[in-house]
């Protein structure tokens, strides 16, 4: 962890960097709030508090939301990092299965030390992403742009290939893995009612229904034929 930075800060960095999105858009207490699970009025104090230390992590303005300044960024990435690395090592060497592997490396991405870091990722011959189809950024914090939608806003009867899943529930990732909604894998939605689910064929198998909140989950790109 580097100096004058606690999990609670990390955790609120890698919030506003994920919320923000590419654009980097100002991210509102409330979505925070809901985010990370606490109340409004917390947020608002750890605001006021990251945008007044020095280097200032957060560009915040009452009423108006957080932007993450270049120190913030660069520290989000940094946890990032290590917390991808970290997956991808623990589901490649120690045989964890991809929905323990969040909860692991969210208890360890705030303390290993840059040499760790760089060993780790030495040994995994510095992967791409981890083990959810997730862009693992570059040492220097560089991450590759991706052009990325969700699985239910996907275009019927166009395949897709499935780039990322979500990885903060589970029990979804157990149902994913069992029906193959894996990175690389290539879908297509079926045509006909979005009410509820939708008709996806999954590789090179059936039709299958599935829920709005699972695919949701499902993060897809445009293939090559």
């Amino acid at each position: 962890m580097t100096p004058q930075t606690t999990e609670a800060v990390d955790d609120y960095l890698k919030a506003i960097l994920e919320l923000g999105g590419p654009a980097e858009e100002a991210v509102s207490s409330n979505a925070l709030a809901s985010h990370l699970g606490v109340r409004a009025a917390s947020v608002t104090g750890m605001l006021q508090k990251l945008a007044l230390r020095e280097p200032s992590f957060v560009v915040y303005q009452k009423h108006y939301g957080v932007r993450l300044s270049d120190a913030g960024k660069r520290r989000a990435l940094e946890v990032i990092r290590h917390h991808r690395l970290l997956e991808r090592f623990l589901h490649d060497f120690l045989d964890y299965s991809w929905d323990e592997v969040h909860e692991e490396a969210e208890r360890l991405e705030h303390y290993i030390s840059e040499r760790l870091e760089d060993r780790i990722a030495a040994k995994l011959g510095d992967p791409a992403s981890d083990p959810h189809g997730h862009p693992i950024p570059e040492k220097d914090g560089a991450i590759a742009p991706r052009n990325e939608v969700q699985l239910i806003h996907w275009p019927c009867s166009v395949p897709a290939g499935i780039s990322s899943v979500s990885d903060r529930d589970p029990v979804e990732l157990r149902e994913m893995k069992r029906l193959g909604l894996l990175p690389g894998t290539k879908v297509v939605v079926e045509p006909g009612s979005r009410t509820g689910s939708i008709l996806v064929r999954i590789g090179s198998g059936q039709p299958t229904r599935l829920t709005l909140p699972l695919a949701s989950g499902v993060l897809v790109s445009g293939v090559t034929e």
